[in-house]
């Protein structure tokens, strides 16, 4: 399965309100941050932090807010979400590259692949993992959560391995 996919999804979500794409690059979600570039929508940093950390401040000025990145900058950014995001209760989507879904993959994936569905439980963080035949219904979700004012996790499996 390509992942073509992703680009329909970022001008779904900017139509339906996010006004913001802050985050890491990774290449499993390599087609949504070249459209989030396209559409002039999109701040990149350096670390899953620093993106927190800008989404948060875009939060402040009511702008819907998604912080993209991989899992294992996700896990490495669990004291930002927990301290920040949770405490003070900032409602923001995560676009998170699943690397280490598949056996196959590099072995410094495998284990924060292997746990990153806990990661979440743990975190009681509302996630739906994402495919070409459900990200429009999961991306309402997420719209819907945030707006809400609640957290969110959508979840991209990488399925290559480069």
């Amino acid at each position: 399965m390509t992942q073509d996919f992703q680009k329909q999804m970022c001008n779904f979500l900017i139509k339906h309100g996010i006004k913001n794409f802050i985050g890491v690059p990774d290449s499993t979600l390599k087609n949504f941050i070249e459209e989030a570039t396209k559409r002039k929508k999109i701040i990149i940093a350096t670390r899953e932090e620093e993106a927190i950390g800008i989404a948060t401040g875009m939060l402040l000025t009511n702008n819907l807010t998604l912080v993209f990145m991989q899992n294992a900058g996700f896990a490495n950014s669990l004291s930002t979400i927990t301290s920040l995001i949770q405490l003070y209760e900032f409602p923001v989507v995560f676009l998170i590259g699943w690397r280490g879904f598949q056996k196959n993959d590099a072995p410094e994936h495998k284990k924060i692949g292997r746990i990153q569905p806990k990661l979440l439980k743990d975190l009681e963080l509302d996630k739906k993992i994402l495919n070409k035949n459900n990200w429009k219904t999961a991306c309402v979700w997420a719209i819907d959560k945030i707006q809400k004012g609640n957290s969110c996790a959508l979840i991209i499996p990488r399925e290559f391995v480069d």
